[in-house]
């Protein structure tokens, strides 16, 4: 067994972890270039010569050409045989120098991330060795300095006994990834410190001594005082600090030549009597996000100004919470979330994930049956778990955001993680504990039959992943459920989506224990080359990968946003309005701010025109409602509504609702008169002075919309029920496009054929019965169609038809119009102006928009299904076909096909088709998130069977 595969050798000299600070003065950063040699098998080192080349620090060496990057998901990226690694391990030598001024000092170098392992060496001699990729490493180099020059070297491994306990869902990287530096300290100087609050008091515990000056947060002086360990502060009537209002008092320690400054929220987190979550007792939900530290160019290296970019764009998506999923962070990142404002849930450095892939026979997460085979059951591995647990708690516990610790992801929930657990009990009383499989274990019925201690009592709430919306409403009307109920990881942000987030927050808000979760997750994981994101199975090297299942983020690798992220910032919103005959109720969501705060605006529109607005200053304490009078319309064409705006200060629109107005439509009558038809044995021709629709009866559909003599259509009118499968439709997708096999239902739906039972002229009417079928398959669809054109040239269509019994349900059913591809300019009536689906809309309005085809367009890693606008009365094509709802239609304008689509697997394969597609749809299934999450609910589905539509071409 080589040292580093051995899971009690975890750390050699490395100090014990203290709480997270940078003295001023003492700081000499290492960042920057090394020299830099990358062995593929650290026995090479031995007897193979090798040149230095260079590589920047931070940086993750295959982020640098050293190695292909990998991504994994689940499943460990190399034979699963605790504790052992494989026997071709590749490393990594890092060495540059630095300058000591004073050797006389206490000589001190950090490393806040190393993966997988380090082994460090000054001026030649072995100083230490440490595990745990994303936590500190610190080490006194003292008797290693010398005033002058000095050398660092690092040998960093790709694997170690530690890579069993760090199988996270994430692109795997290696190197020293995080920032390096040298402290300069004076003897006697201060070592741990640890805060905390208590009402008005403020309790310093600390090694060492010190003059303490506490600042509040205008930087004025509170007190002074001179201390040795201990140090206490009263502050008359603090302001406490919460998400919406992060006011921090600054402490500073005075040593010697050396101050340490510490930021210091008053507030507490507890649990309501109601199971309810409270922050300084007022209730709070957990709009929340997990989040990875990632970056498309640079791996898990992400500066500090991307970081607060970051932080800083989940405030404007309305984001309160952060599952550090699934370790502690940069630690400038925890500075940023107490600054900025945000509830931390701190997860250490822990999943195993890949154990439940053992054996093909016993494929499952199953930690209960076999617990002998899972880490966190064996005693040998303990204090590792142990180390991981407190290291993320003392580093960190100073910060005020932080609510909650948790013992890590997807690990099983054993032995191990109990005493994980009383550790953080025995130092922090006042936070709470997470462990999502200690959930999972107290709803087994084998885990009640083992022999084992580890029940659910060990934690705070009760978490779990992925659940239904149906499946937590069950569990929270049972009496015998007493906890609060947190969705640690939900609504899988995959690609286009996500979709069922608002169903959720409804449940979240009738519910007090049902106290919010954490959307999976935050960006897409993508590592572009040369210029082209890609993922999983895309580099050489892969042998365990997920595909692009780690291009799963609310917003994209670039933090550009798409439809999801404005959907999620809209169910995450602070505000809420509701219209009840001429009342506008307006209601504060927030937790502790006043609506007077923000601008409220409301519109008052009319087909699309304003009839009237007014600014206001609401003053709304939060969760309390006003109520506004307001004159509205009566009657429509197309739609009347009341647009409610919550504008901040900088002008940006922090919450937005659309309200419906019931007002009678009136109906221009579009059918005056009759056009002239003749046919022969091929055609049917439906015309008038400057216009002629052609039907095929061989067909049965439009196959030439002639006008002024320009031709209008490049193929038939078609009706079609395919749409490019999106990220979430993985499961699904298989009913719909599957390869025809005996004894196998797939609807080939991407192999369609059409048949024709009868094609008439019914006076003045065309009267068609056809069908629509997958290759090999009965129709799933059969249908009727009249076609009626007016004397002037419109044409009403008119589809009734039977989705046959056994099609489970259809992606979408509509009719696709190839047209020109330069009559790609449109504007319509209805959701915009961003892409939206049945189940995804809220971050839109009905209203008019002008748009184009490649406006439309929405560049997802993974080219999949689009530009979608739902409640749409009217579509009009510049310089070509109009389409008006009779009542409401779906539209899509593209200058990509489906199946163009479908073919690509990355950005750069999708070639625009040669024409502009339109499609006016009965409808189109919701996007949900079922590529981890629940399947779309059957609301959202196109699952009904009888099919009855009407539209309008002119």
């Amino acid at each position: 067994m080589r040292k580093y595969e051995n899971p009690a050798f975890f750390c050699e000299n490395r100090l014990p972890q203290r709480a997270y600070y940078i003295p001023e003065g003492s700081f000499k950063s290492l960042n920057g270039t090394w020299n830099f040699k990358y062995f593929e098998c650290d026995e090479d080192e031995g007897y193979v010569k090798k040149d230095w080349s260079t590589i920047d620090v931070p940086s993750c060496w295959q982020a640098r050409g050293f190695e292909n990057p990998n991504y994994s998901n689940a499943e460990y990226p190399f034979a699963f045989d605790l504790p052992y690694v494989p026997a071709t391990n590749p490393m990594g030598v890092y060495s540059r120098e630095f300058q000591i001024e004073d050797a006389k000092r206490c000589t001190y170098i950090v490393f806040e991330g190393v993966s997988s392992n380090l082994e460090l060496y000054i001026n030649g001699s072995y100083v230490g060795y440490s595990q745990g990729s994303r936590l500190q490493a610190e080490f006194d180099i003292t008797p290693f300095v010398k005033k002058g020059k000095n050398t660092v070297l690092a040998k960093v491994w790709k694997w170690c006994s530690g890579s069993y306990l760090e199988d996270q869902d994430c692109p795997r990287y290696n190197g020293i990834y995080r920032d390096v530096y040298i402290l300069s300290r004076p003897r006697g100087h201060i070592k741990d410190i640890s805060i905390t609050t208590d009402e008005n008091i403020i309790n310093i515990d600390f090694e060492g001594s010190a003059e303490i000056t506490l600042f509040d947060a205008e930087n004025n002086v509170i007190d002074t005082k001179n201390a040795t360990n201990k140090a206490q502060f009263k502050v008359d009537n603090p302001v406490l600090w919460n998400a919406e209002k992060p006011y921090l008092y600054k402490v500073k320690f005075k040593y010697g030549d050396e101050v340490i400054s510490q930021k210091v929220g008053f507030v507490t987190y507890s649990i309501g009597k109601d199971n309810e979550f409270l922050v300084n007792g007022v209730e709070v939900k957990l709009k929340g996000v997990n989040h990875h530290d990632t970056h498309s160019l640079n791996g898990w290296t992400m500066t500090e100004d991307e970081f607060r970019q970051d932080l800083l764009l989940m405030k404007k998506l309305n984001i309160n919470s952060i599952r550090t999923s699934h370790y502690p962070p940069a630690p400038k990142f925890m500075e940023m979330c107490d600054e900025l404002g945000f509830y931390v849930m701190l997860e250490t450095d822990l999943e195993t994930h890949g154990v439940c892939f053992r054996e093909a026979e016993e494929l499952g997460y199953d930690f209960v049956t076999h617990p002998e085979v899972w880490p966190c059951q064996l005693p040998e591995w303990k204090d590792a778990f142990l180390d991981r647990m407190a290291r993320a708690y003392h580093r960190d516990k100073n910060h005020c955001s932080i609510y909650s610790w948790s013992t890590g992801n997807e690990s099983g929930h054993g032995d191990n993680h109990v005493a994980m657990i009383e550790y953080v009990r025995k130092h922090d009383k006042k936070r709470l504990i997470h462990a999502e499989d200690a959930s999972r274990a107290a709803e087994s019925s084998d885990y009640h039959k083992a022999d084992t201690t580890h029940m659910a009592d060990n934690v705070d709430i009760h978490s779990r992943m992925y659940e239904s919306v149906e499946e937590i409403t069950q569990k929270l009307d049972n009496p015998e459920f007493n906890r609060p109920y947190y969705m640690c990881e939900y609504s899988h942000a995959m690609g286009n989506g996500p979709g069922d987030i608002f169903d959720y927050w409804e449940l979240v808000y009738s519910r007090k224990n049902m106290i919010g979760g954490c959307i999976w997750e935050w960006c897409d994981h993508a590592f572009n080359m040369d210029g082209v994101p890609k993922y999983g199975g895309d580099y050489p090297t892969d042998m365990a990968h997920c595909n692009n299942f780690c291009c799963d983020g609310m917003v994209f690798h670039d933090r550009a946003l798409k439809a999801g992220s404005l959907e999620i910032k809209a169910v995450y919103q602070y505000m809420n309005c509701a219209l009840s005959d001429d009342e506008l109720t307006v209601t504060n969501l927030y937790d502790f701010t006043n609506l007077n705060e923000y601008d409220f605006k409301y519109e008052i529109k009319v087909d699309g025109e304003v009839l009237s607005s007014e600014i206001l200053k609401l003053n709304v304490l939060p969760k309390e409602s006003t109520k506004i009078k307001l004159s509205l319309p009566t009657e429509c064409t197309m739609g009347a509504y009341v647009n409610c705006y919550l504008v901040d200060n900088t002008g940006y629109t922090v919450a937005q609702k659309q309200l419906e107005i019931p007002a009678n439509f009136i109906k221009p009558d579009m059918m005056q008169g009759s056009a002239k038809i003749t046919e022969d044995e091929r055609f049917i021709k439906l015309f008038g002075d400057d216009f002629c629709y052609t039907v095929s009866k061989r067909l049965g559909t439009v196959v030439s919309i002639v006008k002024n003599g320009t031709e209008h259509l490049k193929a038939p009118l078609r009706i079609t029920a395919l749409r490019a499968p999106i990220d979430n439709e993985m499961y699904i997708k298989n009913v719909w496009y599957g390869e025809p096999f005996i004894g196998v239902l797939h609807e080939n739906l991407h192999k369609q054929f059409d048949n024709v039972y009868e094609c008439r002229v019914d006076g003045e009417k065309v009267c068609i019965k056809a069908s629509v079928a997958g290759v090999s398959r009965t129709p799933y669809f059969r249908y009727s169609l009249i076609l009626e054109v007016s004397a002037d040239g419109v044409m009403k269509v008119s589809l009734d038809g039977k989705v046959k019994e056994a099609c489970k349900w259809l992606p979408r059913l509509g009719f696709e119009v190839r047209t020109d591809y330069n009559k790609s300019k449109f504007k319509y009536f209805g959701m915009g102006p961003y892409e939206n689906y049945c189940d995804m809309y809220r971050g839109c309005m009905v209203d008019w928009y002008q748009s184009d085809a490649d406006m439309e367009y929405v560049n997802y890693v993974m080219p999949q299904e689009h530009g979608n606008h739902t409640q749409t009365k009217y579509l009009e094509i510049k310089d070509g076909l109009t389409f008006v709802a009779k009542d409401k239609m779906e539209i899509n304008v593209s200058h990509y096909s489906a199946k163009t689509l479908m073919d690509a697997k990355h950005q750069d394969e999708i070639v625009k088709d040669e024409n502009t597609i339109i499609r006016i749809d009965y409808k189109n299934s919701g996007v949900g998130s079922n590529a981890c999450g629940p399947e779309l609910a059957p609301k959202y589905r196109l699952d009904e069977k009888d099919i009855k539509f009407e539209f309008y071409i002119k």
